[in-house]
C-alpha cells in the first residue's frame, strides 16, 4: 500500500495524455509486458512507480520521458545492462522494484 496519493491512470485527459506521450520515448522492447511487474501494477490500481507522479502529470511526462530516452537502443547499454543496474540499485535501497 503506497503512502503517496495516486490517481487512476485514466482519471483525467491530462494524465492520460502525459502517460501516452511518455511511453513514446521508451524503446519498443519496453512495451512488452513483464508478468511479475503486471501483477504488481494490477494490485496497485494499474500503476507501478509511475503512479507516484500521477498528481503531477507534467512532471510525470518529463521525468519518465527522460528515463525513456536514456534507454535508447543506439546508446551503449543494453536492456540487460539496464535491468542489472536497476536490480542492484533496488537491492541496495531495499526496494522490491
Amino acid at each position: 500500500m503506497p503512502w503517496i496519493k495516486v490517481v487512476p491512470p485514466n482519471s483525467s485527459p491530462e494524465l492520460t495524455d502525459a502517460v501516452q506521450q511518455m511511453r513514446r520515448h521508451y524503446p519498443p522492447e519496453y512495451g512488452t509486458p513483464v508478468p511479475s511487474v503486471d501483477e504488481i501494477e494490477r494490485s496497485n490500481n494499474g500503476w507501478g512507480i509511475v503512479g507516484s507522479h500521477s498528481l503531477l502529470p507534467e512532471t510525470l511526462l518529463h521525468s519518465f520521458s527522460a528515463f525513456g530516452t536514456m534507454m535508447a537502443g543506439d546508446l551503449p547499454l543494453s536492456r540487460r545492462d539496464h535491468e542489472l543496474i536497476a536490480t542492484t540499485v533496488s537491492v541496495v535501497n531495499r526496494c522490491f522494484y
